[in-house]
């Protein structure tokens, strides 16, 4: 059998450097032929004590890792991280990169959230952790609830005034911050302020946040936000109608959702609002809400959201598979419903809303051959009618929804002709 490859130790280490790794954390290090960590890092270990050669991370650092590992191959590789490499750190990478991830054997310490909690007395269970670390502000939008607490993890020095500033913009101006730096180490220092009047200039890079909210707007996390909280020339699935689509297109943790024709991309927002792992991507064929629809993922705490401008279904082409499709405009463009049923996952959802009688005709079709559900969604809004009150119809919507079916692989897809085409997306 051929000789196994050592192990890569991964250890964990605070802004106490040395002397506040445990026993085993300082074996591996003494042990070790080669370190790789980040010069912040590498500079906490003592030179007459670890003999390794010491090799700083290049930026960026996720495509230099397979190199480097293999230029080493052989060695005693110990990593650097920091604090627990298995929360926000180079843990995961590594999981994802090395070929046989048992080789890897980590020795975690101390989170700076678990300090952080220790200081100020928060239950770890109950605090959200936000990361800006390489992630865009309008990330932390979405997790602003009133009389929360948050934990946010900065990308660097400026971040603390960066949340401030955003906190006051949404606001939560009177949220109380509390900035801990460099914690473990005997230099640490915390900062405290309100966020509408943040007094500190930047101080250590090494930093976190701690964000006491007090009363502020409301955050609902259920489908159908208000109408006004989109930016909208009016190409926009209204509040009743999105609730009642999202909850048949069921989001789940780690799904990709095809949001096709997005016009304001509300149902692709409200997707990604249902857990901080689902992904979507909006297709539209207009570049002017193309980037509305990315001011809108970026307004309400979804910035992550990919927006493609083109023209499906040739603007699907490339994308990675769906675990579920939305389609609010274009249906009847030639071959759309077909690309998107054939890339759609088996046990995916596809559901298709319509305004139109061609659109509705498609999808009766498309309902005949597949199954699924056919229905239609009537909304009416109180409005003033002279001196009293009257029921106002909004346009009635047509839905289909659908799941795919597991087939064999190679099968044929059984779908209609195409109509002659709408508006495509």
């Amino acid at each position: 059998m051929p000789e196994q490859p050592p192990p890569i130790t991964v250890v964990g280490i605070g802004a106490d450097g040395w002397p506040g790794l445990a026993p085993a954390s300082r074996d591996a290090l003494l042990e070790a032929e080669v370190v790789l960590g980040a010069t912040r890092q590498l500079d906490l270990l003592p030179e007459a004590e670890v003999e390794a050669e010491r090799i700083a991370w290049p930026s960026p650092l996720r495509p230099a890792v397979p190199g480097l590992l293999a230029e080493h191959a052989g060695r005693r590789i110990a990593v650097l991280a920091s604090g627990d490499p298995m929360f926000y750190g180079i843990g995961r990478t590594l999981t994802e990169l090395v070929d046989a991830p048992d080789r890897l054997r980590f020795l975690p310490h101390p989170s700076s959230v678990s300090y952080a909690c220790a200081r100020l007395g928060w239950p770890v269970e109950s605090t959200e952790v936000v990361s800006l670390v390489g992630r865009p502000l309008d990330g932390l939008a979405l997790a602003l609830h009133p009389g929360r607490r948050l934990l946010v993890l900065s990308a660097d020095a400026t971040t603390p005034a960066a949340v401030a500033a955003l906190l006051t913009e949404r606001g939560h101006g009177a949220a109380r911050l509390t900035v801990l730096e460099k914690l473990g180490h005997a230099s640490e220092r915390h900062l405290l302020g309100r966020a509408d009047d943040w007094p500190h200039t930047p101080g250590d890079p090494l930093n976190l946040i701690a964000v006491q909210l007090g009363e502020g707007p409301h955050n609902s996390l259920v489908p159908g936000l208000p109408d006004a909280a989109y930016e909208s020339d009016g190409q926009l699935t209204k509040r009743h109608v999105r609730a009642a689509t999202l909850a048949v297109l069921a989001p789940s943790p780690g799904e990709l959702l095809w949001d096709v024709g997005g016009g304001s991309g509300s149902i692709a927002v409200e997707w990604l609002r249902a857990h901080r792992d689902c992904r979507a991507v909006s297709v539209e064929r207009d570049p002017a809400r193309a980037e509305r629809i990315s001011r809108n993922a970026a307004a309400l705490g979804v910035p992550r959201l990919r927006v493609v401008s083109g023209r499906a279904p040739a603007a699907l082409a490339g994308l990675p598979a769906p675990d579920a499709v939305f389609i609010g405009g274009g249906l009847t463009a030639p071959g759309l419903l077909a690309s998107c049923w054939s890339a759609l996952r088996p046990g995916g959802r596809l559901v298709a809303n319509t305004v139109t009688l061609e659109s509705e005709a498609l999808l009766a079709e498309w309902y005949r051959r597949h199954g699924g559900d056919l229905v239609r969604l009537a909304v009416a809004h109180a409005v003033p009618v002279g001196g009293f009150t009257g029921w106002r119809q909004a346009m009635p919507v047509t839905q289909w929804s659908v799941v795919k079916p597991e087939t064999p692989a190679g099968a044929p897809v059984d779908a209609p002709s195409d109509t002659p085409q709408e508006n495509a997306s």
